[in-house]
């Protein structure tokens, strides 16, 4: 049993560019068995903070390839909607955008059809942040696409289409770029004012958005944090 799950940890070395030991939860979603109820990607003796995180992880250089691409594809879209009049690319786009982050958000990046392209492009070693923040700024985006995509494919033209894509593509530019997750800021300014409570999977951020109580979250790379 143990052989069986190094075997399978060692294949998820490779797909996700983990070094070290991988948990039996990932060894599940290498298999294609359910669903495992932690969200994000569990890594064994990843330390931010003076401690070890417990919490799931993404790549930060995934997600933002993710954000860049998505960015991409919605300028590509607009462009072609407010200069060529053609409006199907921006029908279609919003709805595959809706779909991507319906996924992210029920089942992690990892599952979804951006998330593929992903870990087949970016090579660099994985710089780990917590799952949970990128869930939070995930759903605003799934509320943004859904909206983009009941107003372009009903057909409704005007400032108000033009308003919420350049929002859009602003807070792609903005992660992808800048790697600023103004979701994941967000999220953090809500739980200072005390209207969220606070979750203790929000372990390490980019940008130290995770830093509610001004303590430093630690480092997150792959080379020293995972064993």
């Amino acid at each position: 049993m143990g052989g069986s799950w190094r075997s399978r940890g060692s294949e998820l070395t490779k797909k996700y560019g983990m070094e070290g030991e991988v948990t039996e939860i990932q060894a599940s979603q290498q298999d294609g068995m359910n669903i495992p109820k932690t969200y994000g990607i569990s890594v064994l003796g990843l330390h931010g903070a003076g401690q070890e995180i417990r919490s799931g992880v993404f790549d930060e250089n995934q997600v933002r390839a993710a954000a860049g691409i998505t960015m991409l594809m919605g300028a590509i879209a607009l462009v072609c909607a407010y200069s060529a009049k053609e409006y199907l690319p921006i029908q279609t786009v919003t709805t595959f955008f809706f779909m991507e982050f319906v996924i992210r958000v029920r089942f992690g990046l990892q599952y979804s059809p951006l998330g593929h392209v992903v870990r087949l492009i970016t090579h660099l070693p994985p710089q780990w942040v917590s799952a949970k923040p990128k869930r939070f700024a995930w759903t605003l985006g799934l509320v943004l696409s859904f909206a983009m995509m009941v107003i372009t494919n009903a057909d409704i033209r005007g400032p108000l289409p033009l308003t919420i894509c350049l929002v859009c593509l602003s807070l792609m530019w903005l992660e992808s770029v800048l790697g600023l997750c103004l979701g994941c800021e967000i999220h953090a300014w809500l739980v200072r004012r005390g209207w969220m409570s606070k979750d203790e999977a929000f372990e390490i951020c980019a940008s130290g958005a995770c830093n509610i109580d001004g303590h430093p979250s630690g480092d997150n790379r792959s080379s020293d944090s995972v064993r």
